[in-house]
């Protein structure tokens, strides 16, 4: 082919379109399959061990070994994780249920087995507990933990309103009349942070 009929090159990025690709957001699940991350799974661990500590107290641990037992989960994600693949007909809160409620028949079944007087006095509700949980709980469970680590992110009416609209399940009318906001601003300001959410969350809140 001639010189005269090559096509051109691309012409170089512009500084801003540079800027643009180094800083497009990676979501926490892309960033835990590299091991050395740590501040990912710093991330990950900040997010989940209210939400899991929850469901497995739910399950009937005790608080003196759920603590522990959440320690277990994470040492199980930390293997799985690198490697997970995303089924988007389950959803990840799903398939952790399932993880969690393993480990929760696992905790009891070695509970079983030891001396009477060694048990404690809470018998286990069992991992019906938290398979009854809805997607809809599960998601606003990590939302309410997610927003709360972003908190700094975020000029604080524009975390309030969607803080307010979405966790707290308020509508935007009565939202704006708490912050000083109009009802427009109240609809920006929450889809501004849901953007941010979901970035972070791919995978992890669908």
């Amino acid at each position: 082919m001639s010189s005269s009929t090559r096509r051109p090159s691309s012409p170089p990025l512009a500084e801003t379109d540079r800027a643009a690709m180094v800083t497009t957001p990676t979501s926490l699940l892309q960033r835990l399959r590299e091991p050395d991350d740590r501040s990912a799974w710093e991330r990950f661990v900040g997010l989940y061990t209210p939400v899991l500590y929850g469901w497995v107290r739910r399950c009937g641990v005790s608080v003196d070994e759920a603590s522990d037992l959440v320690q277990e989960v994470f040492v199980t994600l930390i293997a799985v994780l690198p490697t997970f693949e995303y089924d988007r007909n389950r959803g990840f809160g799903s398939w952790l249920r399932t993880v969690v409620g393993n480990k929760c028949r696992d905790h009891f079944r070695r509970r079983a087995a030891r001396p009477v007087a060694s048990r404690g006095d809470l018998d286990p509700i069992g991992d019906d507990s938290i398979a009854e949980l809805t997607e809809d709980e599960y998601r606003r469970s990590i939302a309410r933990q997610a927003l709360e680590l972003m908190r700094s992110e975020f000029e604080t009416k524009t975390w309030q309103a969607c803080y307010e609209t979405v966790v707290l399940g308020k509508g935007a009318a009565e939202t704006a009349e708490k912050l000083g906001l109009t009802i427009n601003a109240v609809y920006v300001a929450k889809s501004r942070v849901l953007r941010r959410l979901r970035e972070e969350l791919a995978g992890l809140w669908e």
